[in-house]
């Protein structure tokens, strides 16, 4: 993958929210949780404690996801930069 389209893949929690209250409850879809999203669905949101508790989570589990988003950024940058540096000391021999 690339940084510019793990740039994209940054999630907002307001939009999770907004999934969450106005869209059906489709925030775990948002977040690439299909499994979770089902499960939500077909238990009719938990019998309305799961929504309770979601009220709560979704900016947990907002920064879970953007967290592994910005590791695998600085792996890709970490291996630019040992790229770079390498070009720099073969440039010099």
């Amino acid at each position: 993958m690339n940084k510019a389209y793990l740039q994209s893949q940054f999630k907002s929690t307001g939009t999770a929210y907004l999934l969450l209250l106005f869209v059906f409850g489709s925030h775990f879809i948002y977040l690439n949780k299909w499994g979770l999203q089902i499960l939500f669905w077909i238990t009719f949101y938990g019998f309305g404690l799961w929504l309770i508790i979601e009220l709560f989570m979704i900016p947990d589990r907002v920064n879970r996801h953007n967290a592994i988003i910005s590791q695998q950024i600085e792996h890709i940058e970490e291996k630019e930069r040992i790229k770079n540096i390498q070009m720099v000391k073969a440039m010099k021999d």
